[in-house]
């Protein structure tokens, strides 16, 4: 019986050292995440504006020469995927690697990961890896999305993939996050077949030429809408490292709470045993 308790004492120490630890944890992704919720909800109406304006003039385009409409004859798909850096995030990363695995199911694709946990995904499934570079979700900015957008561009026109689809997850609520896949290039992808193409007239005239001001634009949308779901995909992990701690917290103080129901009700036995020893004995005598 004291070997058992003292097993028990043992580990609700141990449960009480990992409390500690969930406990701060979510304490840390509390802080982090009021600083990336302001980020993301400050990057989303610019996001949103990119999407439309994207989706607008695929809708509006009166001619189909450059290349980011009318498309590349490859069937090759490179999904930019974000990912976090960290483990101990509930659903976030496994989410996200069965979303992709659901939008490339039987077809041929490549994969630009971004977030370490993005890049041990394809190297674990020996997926083809466009590129490295940005195994650091966390030390993403402004200009490397730029350099992503350029590089992506680059390679669309060269041929090496047909098109180019952008796979992150969404940040919802503080409860709540989705993870999306949605097309980007060619962007005849992004206009609603639904919705009635508007008559547009040709009013502008561009220098040197309308194909090449639009091909100029278009990498410059493309770094915008890949900084916003950063953005979105950095809140969206910490929120859900938040929740898990949360839940791994109140779960280590439901067990420590049994465990020392436990313990009490064998000391309490432990006692009554030796009382009962000590009048047994009394009596004999």
């Amino acid at each position: 019986m004291a070997t058992n308790m003292k097993a028990v004492k043992q580990r609700i120490k141990s449960v009480q050292s990992t409390m500690q630890i969930t406990k701060a944890m979510e304490l840390v992704a509390s802080s982090k995440l009021r600083k990336a919720k302001d980020r993301a909800d400050t990057c989303r109406p610019y996001f949103h504006s990119l999407y439309e304006t994207l989706e607008k003039i695929s809708m509006e385009n009166t001619d189909n020469a450059s290349k980011y409409v009318s498309g590349i004859d490859n069937k090759k798909i490179c999904y930019c995927m974000i990912a976090g850096d960290r483990g101990l995030a509930g659903g976030y990363n496994s989410n996200v690697f069965k979303r992709l695995e659901k939008a490339s199911a039987g077809k041929e694709f490549a994969v630009l990961p971004i977030g370490k946990k993005a890049v041990e995904y394809c190297r674990k499934k020996g997926i083809e890896i466009v590129s490295e570079k940005y195994a650091e979700v966390a030390d993403i900015g402004v200009g490397d999305c730029f350099t992503i957008a350029n590089s992506l561009c680059r390679m669309y026109r060269d041929g090496e993939f047909g098109h180019v689809e952008l796979c992150y997850t969404n940040f919802v609520t503080m409860l709540t996050q989705q993870t999306s896949v949605f097309p980007i290039l060619p962007l005849r992808e992004l206009a609603d077949p639904d919705k009635e193409r508007p008559v547009v007239k040709e009013l502008m005239i561009y220098e040197p030429d309308s194909i090449t001001v639009f091909d100029a634009i278009v990498p410059e949308y493309m770094a915008g809408f890949i900084y916003g779901a950063v953005c979105e995909s950095i809140a969206s992990e910490l929120a859900s490292r938040r929740n898990a701690m949360d839940a791994a917290s109140k779960n280590a103080g439901e067990m420590i709470g049994k465990l020392n129901l436990y313990y009490n009700r064998a000391r309490q036995a432990n006692i009554t045993q030796e009382i009962t020893e000590i009048i047994a004995g009394s009596e004999g005598v």
